[in-house]
Parts: C-alpha cells; structure tokens; sequence
C-alpha cells in the first residue's frame, strides 16, 4: 500500500529550509527508509509565496498567486511510501515528526493503486 505523509507548515516554519536540508537526523532517517526500500519519493516545498492555488467552478479556472493567508492548509512537504498498512505509515510520520521536532505536523493519505 502506499501513503503520501504530508508535513503541514504555518507561517514560522514555511519560511524555515526544509527539516532534511539542516537536522543531520532528518538525512540519516531518509537514507535508511530509501535503502529499506519504504521510502518512494520525498521533497520539501519552496514557500506558498512561489506558488499559485487554482480553482475550477462555473466553466472558469481561478488562479490566485501565493502567498496564502490560510497557513493551516500549507504543506511544507512530502514523502511517499510503501508499507504493509496504515498504521506502519503513521508510525513513518511519527518517526519523522519526531525529528523535525515540536509543533510539527503531518497528514497520512492512503494514495489510489491503479486497477
């Protein structure tokens, strides 16, 4: 199965390099999952004052150039991975958390498998 972790940010910690970029831990973490063969893809995300939010409705597409007030609903980055179940990737989001430290926050998805 796979999972996509997302790591929420808010406004102190969208401006901050990514956690892998400056907690030596972070790096370690990521090496072993890749080398276990859990870890699929993972990137940290530039500040939402790079990006745009587009919206479809009415027959028109929107686009609203960051950054996003609403910084709740930011993501600061991701890592996709490939475990047995969803509770071994929420332990993955935990060991990840864990490292990049208090206040952090992440959402687990289950990602659709093609039929």
């Amino acid at each position: 199965m796979r999972f996509m972790i997302m790591f929420k940010a808010d406004a102190d910690t969208e401006a901050a390099a990514p956690a892998c970029m400056v907690l030596p831990e972070m790096g370690r973490l990521i090496e072993q999952l890749k080398s276990d063969g859990v870890l699929l893809a993972t990137e940290g995300l530039k500040p939402s004052a790079t990006g745009a939010r587009l919206r479809h409705s009415g027959g028109k597409v929107t686009v609203v150039d960051g950054p996003f007030a609403e910084a709740k609903e930011l993501v600061a980055g991701f890592a996709l991975v490939e475990v047995a179940s969803r509770q071994a990737a929420v332990e993955l989001g935990e060991r990840f958390l864990r490292v990049a430290g208090d206040g952090t926050a992440a959402e687990v998805r289950e990602v659709f498998d093609e039929p």
